[in-house]
Order: structure tokens, then sequence, then C-alpha cells
């Protein structure tokens, strides 16, 4: 591929996430959350209950932040915390996903609907194609977080051992 076409492919997908962003942020406040409570929602769609300090490691947040994640998330009745039965210490996340799928899917239904015949209009083979590009992307991104993350967290030991 030349590197007229790399840049292209650059500059789309750049657009793509910039229009992404700007797509969840609306809905978020049509849906009474910020852009980023309204994405953590959906980790505990896709992921299920877990416990809080799960939820802090899956977004990167501090326990803190993850504190008051869950408070707003609760005053809204849209998560509820439980208590493990081994450990009253530790709290556990369960997503009300009633609740959830009733606010967000009027906000997300033409979007949704437009996407799915977009993707019906490409053939197997070029579907396949975007398939194996999105997965090889995660993988780069996710890994990129990961080294950024382990970066992050080997500068704050050291700060701590001084």
């Amino acid at each position: 591929m030349d590197k007229d076409a790399i840049s292209r492919i650059r500059k789309l997908s750049q657009q793509y996430a910039y229009s992404s962003i700007q797509m969840h942020e609306v809905i978020g406040r049509k849906a009474g959350l910020s852009e980023t409570d309204h994405k953590y929602l959906g980790f505990l769609i896709q992921k299920g209950q877990m416990t809080a300090g799960g939820l802090s490691n899956l977004t990167g947040l501090t326990t803190g932040a993850v504190t008051g994640l869950i408070d707003r998330f609760e005053k809204k009745k849209l998560v509820k915390r439980q208590f493990a039965e081994e450990d009253r210490r530790k709290v556990i996340i369960e997503p009300n996903t009633k609740n959830i799928m009733a606010l967000l899917v009027p906000l997300y239904k033409e979007f949704r609907s437009k996407s799915e015949k977009l993707m019906a209009s490409f053939s197997n083979k070029e579907i396949k194609i975007m398939e194996t590009y999105f997965l090889k992307a995660i993988e780069i991104m996710d890994e990129t977080t990961s080294k950024l993350n382990n970066k992050q967290l080997q500068k704050s030991i050291n700060k701590r051992k001084i």
C-alpha cells in the first residue's frame, strides 16, 4: 500500500473516532449521563456483574472515581450494589440491564438500523476484511493501552519508593 493510501485510511480512522466520540457524547447527554459514564454502562452490559475493583481495572478509573460512578448509576436505578457473600468488604456491581436498555435503545434505534443496512451492503469477502482490520486494530490498541498503563503503574511505584 502506498503512503497516500495509508494517510487517507489513518485520517478516515481518526475522523471515525472523533465522530464516534461526538455521537456518544450526545447520546450520553440525552440519557442524562456523561459520554464516559454512558460508555462505562456498555462495559457493564457486556461484561455483566463485576466487583468495583474489576470495574476500576477495566476502565482505568481510580477506586474513588468508580465509587462516584456507581453512586451516579445507582441514583438512576441502572445498577445495584451487592456485597459478596464470602467477603462483605467486596462490592459487586449488578447492572440493571432492563433499565439500561430502556434508557439507551431508543437513542440508538436509528443509528443501529442505518448501520445494519450499511453492513448488509457489503459482500461476505468485504465483511471478512473489515472484521480482520478491526480485530487487529483492537489488538494494537489494547497492547498500547496495556503498555501505557504499565508505564504509569511503574512511575507510581517508583514515586512511592522515594
